[in-house]
C-alpha cells in the first residue's frame, strides 16, 4: 500500500506545481510533466496534442500573455487519477479573460502525466472581465 501513498502524494505534487507554472512557469516547463507520448484534450472535443512541440505550443498560448494567472479551487486525487478545478486569468492588451475548468488528469507510475482532459466549454464558460 506504500506504493499507491508515494503515486497519491506524487500526484498531488504535480498537480500543484502544474498550477504553479501556469502562473509563473514557462511550456517547456509545464511540458516536463508530462509521459512521452501523452494526451491534452483541451477543451474535451478539441483535436488531441500527443508531440512535445505541441504541448508547449499549446501551454505558450496562456504562458506568452501579458498576464497569466491559475489559482487551484480544489483537487481529489484517487489511484492514478486526479481531478480538480481552477481559476485562470488571462491577459493580453486591454482584454481579460477568465475560465474555471475542471482538469481528469492520468498519471503513470512514474509520476508522469499520461493524459489530460479539460472540462469546459468555450462558447459558455470562458468569459471577458
Amino acid at each position: 500500500m506504500a506504493e499507491a501513498t508515494d503515486l497519491t502524494a506524487t500526484i498531488n505534487g504535480v498537480v500543484d506545481t502544474y498550477i504553479n507554472l501556469l502562473t509563473d512557469g514557462t511550456p517547456e516547463q509545464i511540458a516536463d510533466l508530462y509521459a512521452d507520448g501523452a494526451s491534452v484534450e483541451d477543451p474535451i472535443g478539441a483535436p488531441l496534442r500527443t508531440t512535445r512541440a505541441e504541448l508547449v505550443e499549446f501551454y505558450g498560448l496562456i504562458c506568452n500573455l501579458e498576464e497569466h494567472k491559475a489559482t487551484l479551487k480544489w483537487k481529489k486525487v484517487v489511484g492514478d487519477t486526479a481531478v480538480f478545478e481552477f481559476h485562470l486569468f488571462t491577459k493580453a492588451g486591454d482584454a481579460g479573460f477568465e475560465i474555471q475548468p475542471v482538469d481528469i488528469m492520468v498519471f503513470n507510475q512514474d509520476g508522469k502525466i499520461k493524459s489530460m482532459r479539460a472540462v469546459w466549454d468555450p462558447a459558455t464558460d470562458l468569459k471577458q472581465v
